[in-house]
């Protein structure tokens, strides 16, 4: 099955179906566009009917996410190579690389870092691709994700850091890691939670008072 997604979603490239999301418009080129051209580049195409454009952008985007949820590197790199968006997002603000965070895929975590995809992008609650490997126990993708150059302090909007995620769930090792990197263990969040407090025991669930 994941072969046959492959050689499909190739095949969709190939013949110029490349789906004018990237681009941030809301029209496809036609899957039954010409031939190649011998350099392999795409030959002339004619633009897609509304419905048949929508029908490829939600499937070439089903297969994105899929790919990355099962970190099938095989399949990234088709997208990769046609310079497909590879910060689309999903109805929760996921993109592919938080997917694969998540989901504890190493290799498609390096693969999206190096071909471009953003390592700090926030999902609609503001957590990102760290937290989530912090959350999951994913070390070998928190380090990865910790050396793509994001701020460490960065806030989700809870105001929780990825200091905060790694103190409240034991991750002693990626916590010293991330105040190496300059973390704030004082930094608060909106529950008066402090990366220190939360390595001690302290946690609280309650928002301080308003002075």
């Amino acid at each position: 099955m994941a072969t046959h997604r492959v050689l499909a979603v190739r095949a969709w490239f190939s013949a110029a179906a490349v789906v004018a999301l990237s681009f941030g418009a809301a029209v496809a080129t036609s899957a039954a566009a010409e031939p190649a051209a011998a350099d392999g580049r795409p030959g002339s195409t004619a633009a897609a009917p509304p419905s048949e454009a929508a029908a490829l952008s939600a499937k070439l985007q089903t297969y994105l996410f899929d790919a990355a949820r099962a970190g099938h590197v095989a399949m990234l790199k088709e997208f990769i190579s046609a310079r497909y968006k590879l910060d689309t997002r999903d109805a929760k603000g996921y993109t592919p690389l938080i997917l694969a965070a998540y989901h504890g895929h190493e290799d498609a975590v390096r693969l999206l870092i190096e071909a471009g995809a953003d390592p700090c992008a926030q999902d609609n609650r503001g957590n990102t691709a760290l937290m989530g490997a912090i959350f999951k126990a994913e070390v070998g993708v928190a380090r990865l994700l910790m050396a793509a150059g994001c701020n460490p302090d960065q806030r989700n909007a809870a105001g929780q850091t990825p200091a905060m995620y790694a103190a409240l769930f034991g991750r002693l090792e990626l916590l010293q890691a991330l105040k190496t990197q300059g973390a704030d263990l004082r930094a608060s969040d909106a529950a008066g939670n402090t990366a220190e407090g939360l390595a001690q025991g302290r946690v609280s669930t309650v928002p301080p008072a308003s002075p």
